[in-house]
C-alpha cells in the first residue's frame, strides 16, 4: 500500500499558501483513489496553526520540523527539513507544491532518498496504476508518467487543483529533530526588496489577466500614436481592478526594432509560446489579434475575452469565447470611468472611522 506525504513549508505568519491547500487537495483525492495512507509534513518557524487548519483532511499522520532555523528559504535546511519528514514518514509518494522554494530543494531530497522527481504535474490518476499529467512544448503537449519506482516525489503545478477546504480543529503534531551543522546556516536573508504596489504588475492570484497587444503603440484612427494615452488607460485598469498584466511577444520585442514601447512592460510579462502560461479565471486581451504563438499561453484560462477592430482576427475563429469588435482606446476609457465612478461611490457611502 502506497503512503502519501503532503509536503509544504510555512509562511512567514505560520499558515499555508494557497498553492499549498490546492496541492493538499491532490494528495487527499489521490489518497482516497489509492486508499493510501495519508501524511502530512510541514516545516518552518512555526507549524501548528498551519496543522490545525487542515485537520479535516483525513491524514492520519501530522509532522513537523520547526524552528528559527527553518524559517528562512534556504536550500541546506530546507533539503534536511524535506529529507526528514519523507524518511520519517516512509512516504512512497510524496506530493508537494511547485513553488520557487520547494522547487529549489527537492530534487536533491528525491536523491538523498534515491527516489525519483517529476514537476508541474497537473492531474493525478489512477487505474490501478498511478499516472502523473504534465504538459511539454508550452502546453501544447500533455504527457502521462507512471514510474515503478520509489519514492516517487511530485511537484504540483499552481491552479491545477481547487483549494483544500475543510474543518479545523487542534490536532498532535510530531516533532522531528534535525540538527544542522554551521556550514548549513550560512546563508541568510537579510530582507526582502519588493517594487511598490502600483509598479507591480505580474499578480499570479488575480482573477482577471489583462493582455496588451501591439495595437496599443500603433498608429491609430487619427493617424498618430497614443502612447502615453495608452499607458495611463492600461495602468488605470489595473490600478482600479488589480488585475495581473500580460503581453504579447511583439509588443516587448518592439524596441529592439527602434518603435516606442509601453514603459512597464518586460518580456516577464510576456504570455504565450515563448512566454507564461497563466492560469487566471478570466482572461482579457486588448488590440492582439490572437494569432496561436499568442493564444497557446492562455490553454488554462477559463472565461476569455478581446478586443479588436477586426472582426476576422484570431480571436474570433473559436479562440475567444467573447470578442467585442470595437476600438480598445474608447472601451478601456468608458470602462476606467465606470471603475472609478464605483470607487467613489464605495469611499462615500463607507462608515467613517474615528479615532
Amino acid at each position: 500500500m502506497e503512503t502519501i506525504l503532503f509536503l509544504s513549508n510555512t509562511e512567514s505568519d505560520g499558515t499555508l499558501s494557497k498553492t499549498a491547500y490546492e496541492t493538499l487537495t491532490a494528495a487527499v483525492d489521490l489518497s482516497k483513489q489509492l486508499q493510501a495512507t495519508l501524511c502530512i509534513g510541514l516545516f518552518g518557524m512555526k507549524t501548528q496553526s498551519a496543522a490545525d487548519s487542515i485537520a479535516g483532511c483525513g491524514a492520519q499522520r501530522f509532522l513537523a520540523v520547526e524552528g528559527a532555523d527553518f524559517s528562512q528559504a534556504r536550500y541546506a535546511s530546507d533539503a534536511a527539513a524535506c529529507e526528514a519528514l519523507s524518511r520519517a514518514s516512509a512516504a512512497t509518494l510524496v506530493i508537494a507544491p511547485q513553488t520557487s522554494r520547494l522547487s529549489r530543494v527537492m530534487a536533491g531530497v528525491a536523491h538523498r532518498l534515491h527516489g525519483e522527481i517529476d514537476t508541474h504535474i497537473n492531474g493525478l490518476t489512477s487505474d490501478g496504476t498511478l499516472k502523473a499529467n504534465r504538459c511539454f512544448y508550452r502546453q501544447r503537449i500533455e504527457a502521462t508518467l507512471s514510474r515503478g519506482v520509489r519514492p516517487w516525489v511530485l511537484l504540483i503545478e499552481p491552479s491545477s487543483f481547487v483549494a483544500w477546504s475543510g474543518s479545523a480543529s487542534a490536532v498532535t503534531v510530531e516533532s522531528i529533530a534535525v540538527t544542522l551543522a554551521d556550514a548549513s546556516l550560512r546563508t541568510t536573508v537579510e530582507g526582502m526588496i519588493t517594487p511598490p504596489a502600483e509598479q507591480q504588475t505580474i499578480r499570479p492570484d488575480a482573477k482577471l489577466l489583462f493582455v496588451a497587444g501591439a495595437g496599443w503603440t500603433k498608429k491609430q484612427k487619427d493617424g498618430q500614436p497614443h502612447l502615453a494615452e495608452a499607458e495611463t488607460a492600461i495602468l488605470d485598469f489595473l490600478k482600479n481592478t488589480n488585475a495581473s498584466l500580460g503581453s504579447s511577444k511583439s509588443l516587448v520585442d518592439l524596441s529592439g526594432e527602434g518603435q516606442a514601447v509601453l514603459g512597464f512592460l518586460t518580456h516577464l510579462n510576456q504570455v504565450g509560446q515563448t512566454g507564461a502560461t497563466p492560469r487566471h479565471p478570466k482572461g482579457l486581451s486588448t488590440c492582439c489579434h490572437g494569432e496561436e504563438p499568442h493564444v497557446v499561453g492562455w490553454r488554462f484560462i477559463t472565461d476569455r475575452r478581446a478586443i479588436n477592430l477586426d472582426p476576422n482576427c484570431g480571436w474570433a475563429r473559436g479562440k475567444a469565447d467573447v470578442l467585442y469588435v470595437a476600438d480598445a482606446f474608447e472601451v478601456m476609457a468608458k470602462v476606467n470611468g465606470m471603475l472609478a465612478a464605483e470607487a467613489t461611490i464605495r469611499e462615500e457611502t463607507a462608515p467613517a472611522v474615528h479615532g
